[in-house]
């Protein structure tokens, strides 16, 4: 299923699945998905990235298949292994040529992702955990779309996989790794969209406490926490002020839920001083 002819097309099929999508965002997935281009989304954690490429997958029917960075991750794990115990029994059963066949090859996502026969869309997230020596792993797959196995040869993708790969800015990515991707930055959002995005998650919020939220977390965002809100600890806390029954944001209901925005008691100790005067 595409996902749609214009930004404003690929901002409403978003929509129907509970992503709200600003026109840069929608008119940078449109270009993706046009282009075959992998899409690099940058932005602080919280901010919706991982959502896009899951909400993308949704929309267009495609398959999910979702790496994981982690520093320390090495081709074994992001690419292919080979299954050393069934090489073992088939050494052990005299079979000594083909211990390096497909039966005895384990995929990984960016090799499941190239073999693919179903369309599917990859989430290479928070990438810039990699080390730098195995961020190289990724160009070949994002130039070319094929991954090379010195005992099978090269392994070429039969459709294009939509590829997405998220980055918290921790550190400085490659320019060969940039260069073969359209860019989109993701910040928190507007106190305006923030509401918007609150009403469609969380409907039955009482109306005058959405604007209210929205503003409590914009003055939030802006204090020197070690954790900053994330939008989805925003859905959170406005769900727990449906549950607890709140009616006015006063200083009461804010100190008593606060430990749902923010997970470190120093960050709760600075939001109470400069929010509620404590």
């Amino acid at each position: 299923m595409e996902i749609g002819e214009s930004k404003e097309d690929v901002a409403a099929s978003l929509r129907k699945v509970g992503y709200l999508a600003d026109p840069t965002t929608a008119a940078t997935v449109l270009l993706a998905e046009r282009l075959g281009r992998p899409l690099l989304v940058e932005g602080p954690a919280g901010t919706g990235k991982t959502q896009l490429a899951k909400s993308f997958a949704e929309v267009t029917g495609r398959r999910l298949i979702r790496l994981q960075c982690y520093e320390g991750l090495d081709e074994a794990r992001a690419l292919y292994e080979w299954d050393y115990r069934k090489q073992l029994l088939g050494i052990q059963g005299g079979s000594v040529e083909g211990v390096f066949g497909e039966s005895y090859l384990i995929e990984r996502p960016l090799l499941e992702a190239i073999r693919a026969s179903d369309p599917v869309a990859l989430l290479i997230d928070e990438v810039d955990r990699l080390d730098v020596d195995t961020e190289a792993l990724l160009l070949e797959v994002l130039a070319e779309f094929q991954v090379s196995i010195p005992e099978l040869g090269t392994m070429r993708a039969a459709q294009r996989p939509a590829v997405f790969l998220t980055s918290n800015n921790s550190r400085d990515l490659s320019d060969a790794l940039k260069r073969r991707c359209l860019f989109l930055y993701l910040d928190y959002p507007t106190p305006e969209r923030e509401a918007e995005i609150v009403r469609s998650a969380v409907p039955d919020l009482l109306p005058h406490l959405v604007d209210q939220a929205a503003a409590i977390l914009r003055s939030l965002r802006r204090l020197d926490l070690r954790k900053v809100p994330s939008i989805s600890e925003t859905l959170d806390w406005c769900r727990t002020l449906c549950v607890l029954g709140v009616e006015e944001l006063d200083d009461a209901a804010v100190d008593g839920t606060l430990q749902v925005l923010l997970k470190y008691q120093s960050d709760i100790e600075v939001a109470r001083k400069e929010l509620l005067g404590a």
